[in-house]
C-alpha cells in the first residue's frame, strides 16, 4: 500500500486506510462517544462525510488531489460505538477530473453513498 496523498491525516478523526490499489481504497472508522452530537450518541455527519472525502482522496492518490464537489446520500443513522467503512473507487477520468463513487457500510448495511468529484491539479492548491 503506497499512499502519497493526504499523509498527515489524523486517522481518529478520518479513518485508517486497509487498503489502497488500483483506484480503489478502503479506509476503517471506529465513531466515538466525542463525535456525538447529541445525547443519543448520534454521530454528527460530518464524521461520516471526512471518511468519505479521505476514502475517495486515497482512491485518486495523487499528492495534488482537491475535492471540487459531491452529491451524497445519508442513508442510516450511525451511533458512536459504530464500526463503520469506507469503500471507494474511481469511476471516470476526463482530464484533471476523476469522478470517485463512495459507499460507508456499518458490517453489511449501506449507511452513506456519494459520487466524488476530485481534481489532480499540476501544483499544490495553497502553492
Amino acid at each position: 500500500m503506497n499512499i502519497i496523498t493526504h499523509q498527515l491525516i489524523d486517522k481518529e478523526l478520518c479513518g485508517t486506510p486497509v487498503m489502497v490499489e488500483n483506484g480503489k481504497s478502503r479506509v476503517e472508522y471506529m465513531t466515538t462517544p466525542r463525535m456525538a452530537a447529541d445525547g443519543s450518541g448520534l454521530v454528527h455527519g460530518g464524521f461520516i462525510f471526512g471518511l468519505a472525502d479521505y476514502a475517495a482522496m486515497l482512491a485518486v492518490n495523487h499528492p495534488n488531489v482537491v475535492l471540487g464537489g459531491a452529491d451524497v446520500k445519508f442513508l442510516k443513522p450511525v451511533k458512536a460505538g459504530d464500526a463503520v467503512y469506507a469503500q471507494a473507487g474511481v469511476t471516470s477520468v476526463s482530464g484533471k477530473k476523476q469522478m470517485v463513487d463512495v459507499i460507508v457500510k456499518r458490517e453489511d448495511e449501506v449507511v452513506f453513498k456519494g459520487e466524488f468529484s476530485c481534481f489532480v491539479l499540476e501544483k499544490h492548491v495553497l502553492e
